[in-house]
């Protein structure tokens, strides 16, 4: 979530910026929830100092008035306390009904805060159940736009784009007549969207994720995670996931479990209420790991071939950082992705997204897209986001700085490095042949248990 401080000093700048991103956040309730809250805690603070000075002054009218029972005791018994009974008595009556009076007033101060301490749940629930819809605001340098035909794609880097001397098929016929992808079987498992890679289908995909894995962690540093594939709710709240994307998510229908969409959200959570040390960033982790999505807002689109199905296959690259060093560590992140098409033999391009393609979580993003012969078209294997102090402030990641002073929220980052099954589209149809076989990457070929060529 975004500073309250932010939406306090400068409220219509942050609707401006929410309108540009093509989304709501409700910022008028968030302030005037805000300002309640801020005024209960005054009137509760004002209110227990009130208490505290009735409970000083019963404890010294309780202190007065057992030695003026003591006195009256005394006279009582006729000895001389300098003071006649009766004046006792009237003294003793007095300084009681003071005290009962003191007890029953403290009482009520009690049962008000007991009441607002009340209604400050509930507005504090409300307060971050509105924080928990605001978008995170675009860093200044993220290009104005409405949506993603106004995105900029940078020219196309890499191998060159293939030319063939006939006509390239696409993946939804090559990889069935290689019997490398199964359609009809796939259906028949799971329904719509779902797919079986069959013998070399299933070794190209799993070569293709241990070469990336390998690649990231011999080359690029990072240190890989093995991750559980579901996690608690909460765990989406921190990510950003939850409450927006409550309808794309798969969920266990008796425990609080949620099926990742991608392993970002768990490395957001992996230092989860935690305080690193500055000297410990940035912190470079990699994970491989099945992604579910319900692609209820993609209904209709793509549904020819495996670019967009419930169930895919995914390795993240995730940072966490110095707010200073984050931009920086996002072209890192970017050159990583390209590094991988680089090494796989697939022209790419980089995309940068307007403010109305940014997403909801994303400072600033940049999208890398592989050239798919076959379908003709660029299909995006990774986006690369700064989410800044986003996420940290939601899973409450800090650090603590090297010169001392008050702990900071980290910044993260992630980016796909890469996501299939769109890797496995661009390697099947830019590495046809005439014949209908396919030749496999180089860098893959070790992995492949000798074989060099799809037939």
């Amino acid at each position: 979530m975004i500073d309250i401080n932010l939406i306090r000093q400068r409220p219509e700048w942050v609707k401006e910026q929410i309108a540009n991103l093509n989304d709501t956040a409700p910022i008028d309730e968030i302030l005037a929830a805000d300002e309640r809250r801020r005024e209960i805690l005054r009137e509760v603070e004002e209110l227990r100092r009130q208490r505290n000075e009735s409970s000083k002054q019963i404890g010294r009218w309780m202190g007065s008035l057992k030695k003026l029972e003591a006195d009256l005791r005394m006279a009582e018994a006729g000895q001389d306390v300098g003071q006649p009974v009766e004046m006792l008595r009237t003294q003793v009556n007095s300084m009681r009904a003071n005290a009962d009076d003191a007890k029953a007033t403290t009482r009520l101060i009690g049962d008000k805060i007991t009441l607002l301490d009340e209604e400050l749940r509930e507005v504090e629930a409300a307060y971050r159940e509105h924080m928990l819809w605001v978008p995170n605001m675009p860093h200044d340098s993220v290009p104005v736009g409405p949506d993603d035909s106004h995105n900029i794609a940078y020219e196309p880097q890499g191998v060159p784009i293939p030319t063939f001397d006939f006509a390239p098929q696409a993946h939804w016929d090559l990889g069935p007549a290689l019997g490398i992808i199964d359609f009809e079987r796939g259906v028949k498992l799971s329904g719509s969207r779902f797919y079986i890679l069959p013998g070399l289908g299933a070794r190209l995909q799993r070569a293709v994720i241990q070469f990336m894995l390998d690649y990231h962690t011999d080359e690029h540093g990072y240190k890989e995670m093995y991750l559980p594939f579901m996690v608690r709710s909460e765990m989406f709240v921190g990510a950003g996931q939850l409450p927006k994307f409550e309808h794309n998510i798969y969920r266990d229908a008796e425990d609080d479990f949620m099926w990742l969409g991608t392993a970002e959200i768990a490395l957001t959570n992996v230092h989860r209420d935690e305080i690193l040390d500055e000297a410990d960033l940035p912190k470079n982790y990699v994970a491989y790991t099945p992604c579910f999505r319900r692609e209820k807002m993609s209904a209709g689109r793509d549904v020819r071939g495996i670019k967009r199905g419930h169930q895919f296959d995914k390795v993240e690259m995730y940072k966490f950082t110095t707010p200073e060093t984050s931009y920086e560590a996002l072209d890192t992140l970017v050159k990583h992705a390209t590094d991988i098409c680089n090494a796989l033999e697939l022209p790419y391009r980089i995309v940068e997204m307007v403010t109305g393609d940014l997403g909801f979580a994303a400072s600033k993003k940049f999208d890398v897209e592989v050239w798919a012969a076959g379908c003709q078209e660029w299909l995006e294997v990774s986006s690369a986001s700064n989410t800044e102090a986003f996420q940290a402030r939601r899973a409450n990641v800090k650090y603590r700085p090297a010169e001392g002073g008050r702990t900071r929220f980290v910044h993260t980052l992630n980016a796909s490095g890469l996501a299939l099954p769109r890797v496995m589209i661009a390697i099947i149809e830019n590495n046809q042949q005439k014949d209908g076989s396919i030749v496999i990457p180089g860098a893959l070929r070790p992995y492949m248990g000798g074989h060099e060529v799809v037939r």
